[in-house]
């Protein structure tokens, strides 16, 4: 049958991109690595499941399927903050899965419902992160919006999960599970694969480095964006100082400047340089830090005939959409476009 095959075969290729992604990136992808060793673990054992009538088999899918969004959390929020291990509140729901799996012949605790509430719980907070105004301290300021986006579609893949074990029981009831085969195939597709690139976003936007885990803030988890809590006059003294800073060292030229570098450079703590540049500039440091990158890339474009592709990575730039899009959200229109009037 079509189904059975598919979850094995997603199961290998997540491997093979969690050895090329660990090989490539070490420990910068270390986490990531794991979570897409976890994923093909979790696929390969719901082919066992659905292969083989073995009750090993059943007890230890539902095990693996409950750490995912566990992981998925700890990936985002954690791993890519450097904020070390998870809270003891994060293993209650593995726990809880463990022993109703161990104790369904006796006890027939709900767990599929225990399971589709974890996947909604979990996604409904990866959504909720990805739309509140955080600090991501070691993440590079380049990368914020696509981890936000990245936070996000992981939570939507967790709910996406939740549903497709509804349609599922659904199946059984209606059904006696006929197309039960179909939709797990389907959702094994879409699902772990998504979630997996997500997940690897993420990590890969994290660079490598050798600071301390904690900043100077002494926070060492993210940090939320409050409302302004400084006098005004202290908010233009931290602007001022990481303006001059920035330009006299030329700071926004590092692909993988991050907060927490700012943090060292400045010596003000990380949570107070995010509430200046809020305060001031009605924005974010990330954008904030896109304005110089653009100002050197417009610079670049009048001066000299390097191609587009050379000036946004000499500008600060990772990539070439996320250039275009702030060059375009500053300037009202594309570099090529700019580097034509301004020749005329």
């Amino acid at each position: 049958m079509l189904s059975i095959p598919i979850p094995f075969v997603v199961s290998i290729l997540l491997g093979v991109l969690a050895i090329t992604l660990y090989v490539r990136f070490s420990n910068q992808a270390k986490v990531a690595s794991m979570f897409l060793g976890l994923c093909a673990s979790t696929t390969a054992m719901v082919g066992l499941r659905w292969t083989f009538e073995l009750s090993v088999f059943n007890i230890a899918q539902p095990v693996l399927a409950s750490t995912i969004p566990v992981a998925a959390w700890y990936a985002f929020v954690h791993a890519n903050r450097n904020a070390g291990l998870l809270p003891l509140k994060h293993f209650v729901a593995p726990l809880v899965v463990v022993i109703s799996a161990l104790t369904q012949p006796w006890l027939a605790l709900p767990l599929d419902e225990i399971l589709t509430l974890t996947y909604v719980c979990y996604g409904i907070a990866l959504i909720r992160l990805s739309s509140q105004e955080t600090v991501l301290i070691h993440v590079s300021l380049g990368s914020w919006e696509g981890v936000k986006k990245a936070e996000s579609i992981a939570g939507w893949m967790l709910i996406f999960s939740a549903l497709v074990d509804t349609f599922m029981s659904l199946d059984f009831v209606f059904n006696q599970g006929e197309w039960s085969l179909y939709i797990l195939a389907a959702a094994h597709l879409i699902l772990l694969p998504v979630l997996s690139i997500a997940v690897v976003v993420a990590g890969v936007n994290t660079p490598i480095s050798n600071e301390s885990k904690s900043d100077e803030s002494g926070s060492t988890s993210e940090i939320p964006v409050s409302p302004p809590s400084m006098t005004n006059e202290r908010a233009q003294e931290i602007t001022a100082l990481l303006d001059n800073k920035i330009r006299q060292d030329s700071l926004y030229l590092d692909p993988e400047l991050t907060l927490s570098k700012l943090t060292r450079k400045l010596g003000v703590p990380a949570k107070q340089i995010s509430i200046a540049v809020n305060q001031i500039h009605k924005q974010n440091i990330s954008k904030l830090v896109n304005e110089y990158r653009v100002e050197h890339a417009k610079q670049s474009l009048i001066s000299t005939q390097d191609t587009i592709t050379q000036i946004f990575m000499n500008s600060g730039f990772q990539t070439k959409s996320n250039f275009n899009r702030e060059f375009s959200r500053l300037t009202g229109m594309t570099p090529s476009e700019y580097r034509k009037r301004a020749v005329k």
